[in-house]
Order: C-alpha cells, then sequence, then structure tokens
C-alpha cells in the first residue's frame, strides 16, 4: 500500500510539475490579436464606404444592401464588436494570466469563446446588409445571434473569472477589476435589453413599448460606450501604458478610487440621449447630473495614466507605441469633457440630432478605443511572436502621424458641420418661419462630409500600414512556445 501511495504521490508531483510548466495560453491571445486587425481593416473600410456615401449618396448604386442605412449599422458593430470586442478578448486573456501568475482556466472554453465571437461576428455580416434588424443602436443583430452572444458571453464570465479564483497571487490588479465590470455588466445590459418575443428565426418583437424601450435602449446604449468602450479599455491602459513606459502607475490609489467611481456613476447616464422627448423631466435631468459627475473619475483616470510617464517624458520622442497610448487618453479626456457638457440642456438643444455628435462619438471610438487597440497591440505583437520588437519602428510613427490626421480631420470637420447645422435648423425669419430649409442645410454640409471621408481613409490606410508591419513581423518566426509560468509564483 505504501508503494502504491508514493507511486500515486510521484505521479501527482509530476502532474502538478507539468502544469506548473505547461506556460501561459498564448495562442488564444494570438487568434483575437490576428482577428483584431482582419475586422479593423473590414470595419474602418466599410465606414469609409458610407462616409462616401453620404457625400456623393448615388454610391450606393440602387442596390438595398448596399444603402447607408444597411451598412452602417454593419459598420458600427464591425467596429465596436468585431475590433473592439476582439482585442478586449486579447488583451484580457493576456492581462489575467499574467497578473494572476496562472494560466487560464479553461483552453477548451477559451477556443470557444474564439470561434463563437467569430461566428457572431460573420452572422452579424450576413444579416444586416439584408435588413435582418431589431432596429436597436447597437443592438440591430436578432434573437438568435443573441442568444449566441449570451451563450459565448457566459463562458468568457467563467475564463476569466476561474482563472482569477485560481490565481497565485493574492492581490488583484486593477485592469482585473475594470476587466471584471465589463464582463458583468455587458452581460446585464445585452439580457435586459433584448428581451424579446420571437415570431420567426429572423424576427422578435422587443417587449418594451414606447418611452419605456427609449429607456432601456439608452440605458443599454450609453453603458455599452461606459463598459464596452471605456472601462474595458481602461482596463486595457493600466496595464500597457506602465509596461511600456517602463513604469508603475502614477498613482494605485487613484487607479482604486477612479474605479470605484466609474462604475457607480456611469450607470445613469443614458437618459442624456433622450432630451426633448417624452422621456419625463426628470430622468432627462438626473442622465445630466450624472454625466457632468463623471467628469471626475474620467479624468482622474487620464491624469493617472498620463501621469505614469512622470520623470520618463523623454521616452515619447523615441517610442511610438508610447505615441498611441498616451495621445489615446489625451483623446479620452477630451471625449469625456465633451460629453458631460453636451449632455447638458441649454448645448445640447443645439448639437441633438446634428453631426457634432458624431464628432464626439469618433473623437472617443477613434482618438480614445482605436488608438488604445493600436498601441496594445503593438506591445504585443512581437511577445506573442518571438521578436524584440516589431519589423520597422519607423512604420509605427508614419501610422501614428497618419492616423492623428485622420482623427483630427474626422472630428473637426464634424463638429464644425454639427455647429453650422444646429444653427441653420433654429434660424427664422422675422415673420416666424424657418431661415433654411433642410436640404439647403445638406447642401452646406457636403464639403465637411467630403473633409471628413478624407480622415477615415487617412485612417484606414494606418490599417493597412499596421497589418504590413505585422506581415513582416511575423514572417520567418517560429511561433513560440507557450511563455512559461514563473516559478516565485
Amino acid at each position: 500500500m505504501s508503494t502504491v501511495a508514493s507511486d500515486a504521490t510521484a505521479i501527482l508531483g509530476s502532474q502538478a510539475h507539468v502544469r506548473v510548466q505547461a506556460g501561459y495560453n498564448d495562442g488564444i491571445v494570438r487568434q483575437f490579436v490576428v482577428m483584431t486587425l482582419v475586422w479593423g481593416v473590414v470595419g474602418m473600410l466599410v465606414g469609409a464606404f458610407i462616409a462616401a456615401q453620404l457625400a456623393w449618396p448615388a454610391l450606393n448604386f440602387d442596390i438595398p444592401w448596399l444603402t447607408y442605412s444597411r451598412l452602417r449599422p454593419l459598420h458600427t458593430n464591425a467596429v465596436i464588436f468585431a475590433f473592439g470586442g476582439s482585442a478586449l478578448f486579447a488583451t484580457s486573456y493576456h492581462i489575467v494570466q499574467r497578473t494572476c501568475h496562472v494560466r487560464l482556466f479553461s483552453d477548451r472554453l477559451a477556443a470557444f469563446t474564439f470561434w463563437g465571437w467569430q461566428l457572431v461576428i460573420v452572422l452579424a455580416a450576413i444579416t444586416l446588409p439584408l435588413g435582418i434588424t431589431q432596429s436597436k443602436e447597437y443592438a440591430e443583430l436578432e434573437w438568435p445571434i443573441d442568444l449566441l452572444i449570451a451563450v459565448v458571453w457566459v463562458a468568457y464570465a467563467v475564463v476569466f473569472f476561474g482563472t482569477i479564483a485560481l490565481r497565485k497571487v493574492r492581490h488583484i490588479y486593477v485592469a482585473n477589476w475594470f476587466f471584471a465590470a465589463y464582463i458583468v455588466t455587458i452581460a446585464v445590459l445585452h439580457i435586459v435589453n433584448n428581451v424579446a418575443i420571437p415570431v420567426s428565426p429572423t424576427k422578435s418583437y422587443i417587449v418594451y413599448s414606447g418611452v419605456v424601450d427609449a429607456m432601456v435602449q439608452w440605458w443599454y446604449g450609453h453603458n455599452a460606450v461606459g463598459f464596452f468602450l471605456t472601462a474595458a479599455f481602461l482596463g486595457m491602459m493600466y496595464y500597457f501604458v506602465p509596461k511600456q513606459a517602463g513604469r508603475p502607475i502614477y498613482s494605485y490609489r487613484l487607479s482604486i478610487v477612479h474605479f470605484w467611481a466609474l462604475i457607480s456613476i456611469y450607470m445613469w447616464a443614458g437618459p442624456h440621449h433622450l432630451h426633448y422627448t417624452t422621456l419625463p423631466d426628470w430622468a432627462q435631468s438626473l442622465g445630466v447630473v450624472f454625466s457632468l459627475i463623471l467628469l471626475a473619475p474620467s479624468w482622474g483616470g487620464m491624469i493617472n495614466g498620463i501621469m505614469t510617464l512622470s520623470g520618463a517624458w523623454h521616452k515619447l520622442r523615441t517610442d511610438p507605441i508610447l505615441k498611441f497610448l498616451i495621445v489615446s487618453l489625451s483623446f479620452y479626456g477630451m471625449s469625456t469633457f465633451e460629453g458631460p457638457m453636451m449632455s447638458i440642456k441649454t448645448v445640447n438643444a443645439l448639437s441633438h440630432y446634428t453631426d457634432w455628435t458624431i464628432g464626439h462619438v469618433h473623437s472617443g471610438a477613434l482618438g480614445w478605443v482605436a488608438f488604445m487597440t493600436i498601441g496594445s497591440m503593438y506591445a504585443l505583437l512581437p511577445k506573442l511572436y518571438g521578436r524584440e520588437q516589431m519589423w520597422s519602428s519607423r512604420l509605427i510613427d508614419v501610422h501614428f502621424w497618419v492616423a492623428t490626421i485622420g482623427v483630427v480631420l474626422y472630428v473637426a470637420s464634424m463638429w464644425i458641420a454639427g455647429v453650422m447645422q444646429g444653427l441653420m435648423w433654429r434660424a427664422v425669419n422675422e415673420d416666424g418661419t424657418l431661415t433654411y430649409t433642410f436640404v439647403e442645410s445638406l447642401a452646406a454640409t457636403q464639403p465637411f462630409y467630403i473633409v471628413r471621408l478624407l480622415g477615415g481613409v487617412l485612417f484606414l490606410a494606418g490599417m493597412l500600414i499596421m497589418v504590413y508591419n505585422t506581415v513582416r513581423t511575423v514572417q520567418g518566426s517560429t511561433i513560440p512556445a507557450d511563455t512559461p509560468i514563473p516559478q516565485s509564483a
């Protein structure tokens, strides 16, 4: 019996040793990184095409599935959930392993999240141009795809929180708090907003009606921005900015205050999308108050990230990856100032339904989200493919300047166009009649649409530069075995 026991102990001991030596699961991270680049190019290509349609409407060629109304939700879903989502899967899986010093909880479930998420994206790319949609902003996909999203998301949560539970480090790093909040909140938002009654495989009816539907939709819509496009990317920021700068985060205490303040306040800001509607005034005012309060934690996070370079500002001259990350934080600060300002009713009376809102959205989506993603991908790629650095640092620098000029052209043209539209729509003659027709405002906007298209094309060109740099980095490399887990863990 003692011999059997000693043999069993030896076997178990060797298995435990193998588990420690197995290393991090870098394969799943590589898969999501590659698809981040693929969907980034696809999403921004569609965006440039529909931007051209706004300037020259005949570009829909009278083909129903090429009309702006069908391609626009394809663009938003591709950029937010395909490009941004793949980046979040990649970085959260990478970060949670490194900060917890353990391999992912389940390789099979992680693989399921990859293939499941890509299936969701492909189904979206098929159904949206065909006009199969719920017609809800950022939640257009019909009920069978919504169910698949829920299943994939639950698997994602199991992998992430399972890895946290297995951690060899007692402390949970702040980036993981942000990822955890985003995973839980997006699950709740998705399920509540998409409660529907199916009537066919491609059609369902939302159970909410009228103003209740609007309220639930913008509770979902703004918090999709707040958690998918803000909290999650702040998790990315809190890992990659200190890592790339080679310095600890400026204030760890501030990062904790930032986390709890942000997730407590963001949830209630959605009503500012519904000013001057039939939503009760108290709900509209609640949205204004919480939007204004949000400025404090948002800028606290921005300052915390930027000040991490305190004493190392010289690195911005030589490290183009840091340029992406720090300029991303600058856009984050600008967007989180502009959003609360636009929530004030007197400002909103001018900005609502104009292209100013489009400029605001894209200063966040391109300047904050895309720049943070691009910088993080550049930081990750060499490590994932056994290289010391990207093939060409010079091309990263070129990408940075091309993309920055593109964002500035895009955002500035939409700001100017939006203010102009708001003023033209409000202008009245002495007898109280409107000074301008709506068509006149469209004609006046066309030059700005052309400038926006130029900005979008430049941003797309930057993505193509990144793809080329990535291909040259990967070419000839032997994909390394999974990185060993530190024995000190």
